[in-house]
């Protein structure tokens, strides 16, 4: 078994949904993202490179987040993210979803 062993997979909608409330505060850099969802899960939810480009080229290619090339305090570039109006107005719509759905799963499991 590999060292992830326990650590919770992502779904495609729920990550997205992580990515968009990680960008909410702040622009980010892809490494930005994937380690603030890292530490504000108390290391429980590690994303994977190859889990989380493909994310911020999908949000960004319908308008959710936009890029930019900045240069980096080290002299690199980096793309930085950072939220849209449309992109927050998803947000919003898919943390009721969520939250909607948490209640209905603990009423199931009989936790609610």
């Amino acid at each position: 078994m590999s060292d992830d062993r326990g650590k919770a997979d992502i779904l495609q909608g729920m990550l997205d949904m992580l990515v968009l409330k990680t960008l909410a505060p702040e622009p980010l850099h892809g490494y930005g993202v994937a380690q603030r969802i890292r530490l504000l899960s108390g290391e429980r939810i590690r994303i994977p490179q190859g889990s989380l480009y493909p994310a911020l080229h999908r949000l960004e290619n319908r308008g959710m987040i936009k890029g930019e090339w900045t240069a980096t305090p080290t002299g690199r570039e980096a793309k930085v993210y950072r939220l849209t109006p449309k992109g927050r107005r998803r947000l919003d719509e898919e943390m009721a979803e969520w939250r909607e759905l948490s209640v209905a799963i603990g009423m199931v499991l009989g936790i609610a």
